[in-house]
């Protein structure tokens, strides 16, 4: 399964940081290609890895004094395969990270992610009698990335090429995705631990789950975090944009907002119930969103705390009578909230 895209839009324009970080990758790999004769050189790769690469042997014993490998170590590759798997993940995956944490803790964390991946392979590959064989690469990483991703946006969809007799695309929920993906890190890391057939492989599988826990771990902490410390600049200002009721037979057209603002919010009268149809953006899942009704304005109030905090009211028929807030359901963007009518 090959990633190609996700349907998850950012918020704060593109993602520079990213865009570095894959930049970094490419002229490290083009700098290891030159000075090892692209890999045909066994001497001048050893000298290159063992100089540049994790050893687990010293960042172990010889720790903090190996640090400067662990990082040196995130920004190499062992192939053209490697290099170009890696960074369609990074691409794919990464810039909606970077848009969520922000620039500057996108960099932090994703170093964090790297160096936590790194510890764990290295304090297995000593146990294991293997603590001299170099590890390089961003996959680490960027399998901090993912259990991040896994964690803020579970409803996400990837667009994915498969390629089982032809190739094809399909779009495959991330909730399946990336747990797939895990799962086989697993199995082929228990492979490598059974036999030798495993170790061939030459592929530092508990880099990958080390990364994956810390990155989930992040994910998790950070949704805890009270929005006040998360998003300080949105919280300091809240935007409210008013409403007017549409007739539900009436064609819908909702134009693709690119700005900071949302779309208006639409409501639909149902015969014992009344929908409100909001655009946000910018919020992991339902409950990032709350919503009350305001008797004596017959409007509701939505408050949407994600990485811009802001209101939108929703303005009710007059005929409204205390309606009460049911459920709120949030896809792809779309907010549905459902309030029951009262009878008078």
């Amino acid at each position: 399964m090959f990633p190609i895209h996700d349907d998850i839009e950012r918020m704060h324009g593109r993602p520079y940081v990213n865009y570095g970080m894959i930049a970094i990758n490419i002229i490290v790999f083009i700098w290891e290609a030159s000075a090892t004769s692209f890999f045909s050189d066994p001497r001048a790769t050893e000298d290159v890895f063992m100089t540049y690469g994790a050893v687990p042997s010293r960042i172990v014993n010889d720790f903090p004094g190996s640090a400067p490998t662990i990082i040196t170590s995130m920004f190499m590759h062992g192939g053209i395969a490697h290099i170009i798997g890696n960074m369609v993940f990074l691409f794919v995956f990464g810039d909606n990270i970077e848009d969520r944490y922000g620039r500057i803790k996108y960099i932090l964390i994703y170093l964090g992610w790297g160096a936590a991946a790194t510890l764990a392979h290295s304090f297995y590959a000593v146990s294991t009698g293997q603590g001299e064989i170099p590890a390089v690469g961003a996959s680490g990483a960027i399998s901090g990335i993912l259990g991040a991703y896994l964690v803020m946006y579970p409803r996400a969809n990837i667009l994915t090429i498969i390629a089982v007799f032809f190739i094809y695309t399909i779009r495959i929920p991330v909730l399946i995705y990336i747990p797939f993906w895990f799962i086989m890190q697993l199995i082929f890391a228990i492979i490598g631990q059974l036999g030798p057939a495993g170790e061939s492989l030459g592929v530092a599988y508990l880099a990958h789950i080390g990364g994956f826990v810390a990155g989930a771990l992040t994910g998790l902490a950070w949704k805890a975090l009270p929005n006040s410390v998360k998003y300080k600049e949105a919280a300091k200002e809240v935007q409210v944009k008013p409403t007017t009721f549409r007739n539900p037979m009436a064609r819908n057209v909702r134009p693709r907002i690119e700005d900071v603002m949302p779309a208006t919010p639409e409501v639909i009268e149902g015969p014992d119930y009344y929908e409100v149809i909001a655009e946000i953006r910018g919020v992991s899942d339902a409950s990032d969103i709350t919503a009350r009704y305001e008797a004596e304005t017959r409007q509701v109030r939505i408050v949407a705390r994600g990485t811009r905090r802001y209101e939108l009211l929703a303005k009710l028929p007059d005929t409204a009578v205390n309606p009460v807030v049911k459920h709120i359901q949030y896809v792809n963007g779309i907010a549905r909230i459902r309030l029951a009518k009262n009878s008078i």
